[in-house]
């Protein structure tokens, strides 16, 4: 565990990278062998815009990664922060606890209050635009979602007193798990339960991105399902009454196109549909 933690503290820019792209190969090409959804779409073509946000959301975290070194540094020289006032644990347990609250402070939370405020909702809603949810959905972000959501991470740093090689892994950890959360891949129905108590899953998270409330507002977990489950947030709903997209915000063509999305978060507020499927 030392070595992975040091491994981590100094990970270079070029491995995290190729974690980003790797993930979301093996992935894509994970979604031909098994896909849930047989979408009839031109693969390539539906990736573009979002390839495109995934490369901002690496522009926008990238510069920044320095601020989240010296907010690290000063907690642990300060002693502040969650961790440093917990007892004396092992190093696995402290690694563990380390990246569970990241995962709350930079995931969980600020996509709750995104589904909250209008305004960042409207933000929020270049990723759920998307009509054929797929590996290459996960980082389709607006450029200002990745500053809040930057932002929302180096608050959780300080609040957490995670050391640097921890915040480094969480992010690590939590490409691959939205990778795999988006990602148009069939498991077994229990397999994807059994996975859905600890982890988010597949089948799990893909009822986030049903176009109707109330289920657009639940699940929110990025890495752990835990937070969904303890806050009360957690839903289920067959795979098979999944419809991707947002009811008020139809228009397949304009959430396809980058220059319509990038403009999407200036758009009118419309409220979403408040309705349960039966």
């Amino acid at each position: 565990m030392e070595t992975l933690l040091q491994y981590f503290e100094s990970i270079p820019p070029l491995h995290r990278g190729i974690i980003i792209v790797g993930g979301l190969t093996f992935f894509w090409l994970l979604e031909g062998a098994m896909p849930l959804f047989n979408f009839n779409y031109k693969k390539w073509k539906h990736a573009v815009p979002n390839i495109f946000f995934t490369i901002t959301t690496i522009l926008v975290n990238l510069p920044m990664a320095f601020l989240l070194l010296m907010s690290s540094d000063w907690a642990i020289a300060s002693n502040f922060g969650i961790l440093n006032w917990l007892p004396e644990m092992s190093l696995g347990l402290y690694v563990v606890i380390g990246v569970f609250l990241m995962d709350f402070f930079g995931a969980y939370l600020p996509h709750l209050i995104e589904h909250k405020v209008p305004p960042l909702w409207m933000v929020h809603l270049v990723h759920h635009s998307d009509h054929k949810v797929d590996a290459t959905t996960a980082n389709r972000h607006h450029p200002i979602e990745s500053v809040i959501r930057y932002t929302f991470t180096l608050i959780g740093v300080i609040v957490i007193g995670a050391p640097i090689g921890i915040v480094m892994l969480y992010q690590s950890l939590s490409i691959v798990a939205t990778q795999f959360s988006h990602s148009n891949i069939k498991l077994p129905k229990r397999v994807d339960k059994l996975i859905s108590y600890v982890l988010v899953s597949p089948d799990m998270h893909k009822v986030h991105h049903h176009y109707k409330m109330p289920y657009t507002d639940s699940n929110y977990g990025n890495i752990f399902s835990v937070w969904d489950r303890l806050f009360g947030t957690y839903m289920e709903l067959d795979t098979d009454k999944i419809v991707y997209g947002v009811d008020v915000f139809p228009d397949e063509k304009e959430n396809s196109n980058i220059k319509d999305l990038l403009k999407q978060p200036f758009q009118k507020y419309r409220k979403p549909t408040e309705t349960v499927d039966h």
